[in-house]
């Protein structure tokens, strides 16, 4: 009974904070299944040829996935601001 009190407790304190503070409220934003699965498919695919570059080619390799790896991370940063609210 006592884990329950303090679990409603803790579900009126978040509540209450979460409507005087906006910002805390989570949406959690996912990409659909169908767009989700061929992305990551073909990211592995994209990072396990990156890897035979490096080793392939070298230092042109490494810079190759360094490259690569850069505009990922910048293209994953202008999507999360693009869907902010």
């Amino acid at each position: 009974m006592a884990t329950e009190d303090k679990q409603r407790q803790f579900d009126q304190i978040v509540e209450r904070l979460t409507d005087d503070y906006p910002s805390l409220r989570r949406v959690p934003r996912q990409w659909p299944r169908a767009i989700l699965i061929p992305v990551l498919c073909v990211g592995g695919v994209l990072w396990g040829l990156l890897s035979v570059a490096m080793v392939a080619w070298g230092a042109t390799g490494v810079a190759l996935t360094c490259t690569v790896v850069v505009l990922a991370a910048v293209a994953l940063i202008a999507d999360h601001y693009r869907r902010r609210p």
